[in-house]
């Protein structure tokens, strides 16, 4: 039969048609609060179109990349959501990263317009922009909406087609820009809401940078399915409460280090929250006592989530923790709308209960890093993105993160998971924060050593051996321990720990 386009295309909603889709649904529903500044649906699609002219004027085309260097503001969502309606690339810049850092996220994707805001405009001096477009959110950018025509029709895209750009933490070496397409991005919301059960009503609280998967993902989430957006500068416990008390809220995205400080706010102030379908994320790395605390604070399940930039909350990340407790388990269930395999080094599946590396493949997942072939054929086999990451699966089908790769320790010709040995020291309610890396040794190669931030400066080397010694075999024990300040951990912007600087201080 001969294919019918008119078919074909009916297939091919694209982040921006479902936004537009809510728009028509219900132009006066809130779609953004800043500052207990509200922005409804059909006034957040007229300046998303003026925009959009202002790309087309700009000469910016389908697939042209625009960058973003700006703080948490309603500004950068029209920017997103002008891209998806052009068929342009948001490329989202973090301003975190050093002068070089930046320097080279911005030549890896060659973008043909900048957006900055004020707060970062004096930096672009030290970035080689030659004669690269400008617009500056703060001086002059509501004009030149003020003079744009809002009408203007979508393009008909392709859901294949990129709509951001997002760059990894980059551990090791310099970031590599994920590109995520229409697709993954309306699969990633529609994951979300299988897994956690999160309703149309339930707003999202976008406090983590822009620049993450954490506030990016799902505000536009939250913009394809009608909830509303509530934007906040950074991590600020009052301002979070305050919007958690007038808002039932989906998922409350907590990192690694803003945990504890957020349950201290709510220890001191005692709000009165509405409903929370889930909190946190990466449950690996928070102590069990603070997942307890923060989880019956603030009367919601802690998601015990494993996913990427690359490939969304999948895939892992079907699993909740109930609100209270410290003996909880931290195997994952495998998220909707993907699948995963365990492979050995030869790309063979293995068994049950032994160590692999997980390889997905799904709706959710990117379409590759920009300009990176070489890194794209590693990283992509046979139709299945390999993460880098390593678990064990269990008889019932969850998985048990055993630790990244590139972080395994190898000891005489045994293999050591940092991951294993930190679970154990964590454990311990005398430690904050635990850290294991490799030091090289003349006799084993590489050996661990752990770096702990204590709750009890009583706590010594000799009591932390004594720990180890009742749950691990010799050789995976830490064979030196340095105690430090919790602050003085470093950490990238998403509150991992940076262990490769770490392997530096020895």
């Amino acid at each position: 039969m001969e294919k019918n386009r008119d078919i074909s295309a009916s297939g091919k909603s694209s982040v921006y048609s479902l936004f537009h889709a809510q728009v028509r649904r219900n132009r006066d529903a809130i779609a953004i609060e800043h500052q207990k500044n509200t922005w409804n649906y059909g006034t957040l699609d007229e300046a998303v179109r003026r925009l959009a002219s202002v790309f087309t004027n700009f000469g910016v085309a389908r697939r042209d990349r625009v960058a973003i260097i700006s703080e948490n503001r309603p500004e950068y969502i029209v920017a997103e959501l002008a891209c998806a309606m052009t068929g342009a690339i948001i490329a989202c810049q973090n301003w975190r990263l050093s002068s070089d850092e930046l320097k080279h996220c911005m030549s890896l994707v060659d973008p043909k317009l900048l957006i900055v805001s004020e707060r970062f405009s004096s930096n672009l001096n030290e970035l080689d922009l030659n004669d690269l477009e400008i617009i500056n959110l703060d001086d002059g950018y509501t004009e030149l909406l003020g003079n744009a025509s809002a009408a203007i029709s979508p393009l008909s895209l392709d859901p294949e087609e990129g709509i951001v750009i997002l760059y990894t933490s980059g551990t090791t070496g310099l970031p590599k820009g994920a590109l995520i397409s229409h697709r993954a991005q309306i699969a990633r919301m529609c994951a979300l809401r299988l897994d956690t059960v999160i309703r149309e009503q339930d707003a999202f609280i976008a406090w983590t940078p822009m620049f993450h998967m954490a506030s990016t993902d799902q505000l536009l989430n939250a913009l394809m399915s009608g909830s509303t957006v509530i934007i906040i500068d950074g991590l600020k416990p009052d301002a979070i409460t305050d919007a958690a008390s007038r808002y039932d809220l989906g998922w409350l995205v907590m990192l690694p280090g803003s945990i504890k400080p957020m349950i201290e706010h709510l220890k001191k102030t005692k709000p009165k929250l509405k409903s929370i379908a889930c909190i946190g994320a990466m449950a690996d790395l928070v102590p069990r006592q603070e997942v307890a605390d923060l989880t019956k604070l603030m009367g919601a399940p802690y998601l015990n989530s494993f996913g990427a930039t690359e490939t969304g909350l999948p895939p892992a990340s079907a699993a909740l923790i109930p609100p209270g407790v410290t003996n909880y388990s931290l195997s994952k269930r495998v998220s909707s709308l993907c699948e995963v395999r365990l492979i050995d080094a030869d790309g063979r599946e293995v068994s049950d209960g032994e160590t692999g590396e997980l390889t997905i493949r799904g709706a959710t997942v990117f379409s590759g890093y920009w300009n990176a072939e070489e890194t794209n054929a590693n990283d992509f086999h046979g139709g299945w993105f390999r993460m880098g990451d390593l678990f064990r699966r269990n008889p019932d089908g969850t998985l048990d993160f055993v630790d990244r790769a590139k972080y395994m320790i190898k000891s005489g010709g045994e293999n050591i998971y940092p991951a294993e040995i930190e679970r154990i020291l964590l454990a311990d309610e005398r430690i904050l924060e635990a850290v294991v890396i490799r030091k090289l040794d003349t006799q084993w190669g590489e050996v661990p050593v752990a770096f702990i931030s204590r709750t009890n400066e009583e706590l010594t080397e000799e009591e932390v051996e004594i720990l180890c010694r009742t749950k691990l075999a010799s050789y995976k024990r830490p064979k030196e321990v340095r105690f430090i300040e919790l602050n003085e951990f470093p950490r990238s912007t998403t509150g991992k720990i940076q262990r490769h600087e770490m392997e530096s201080w020895l």
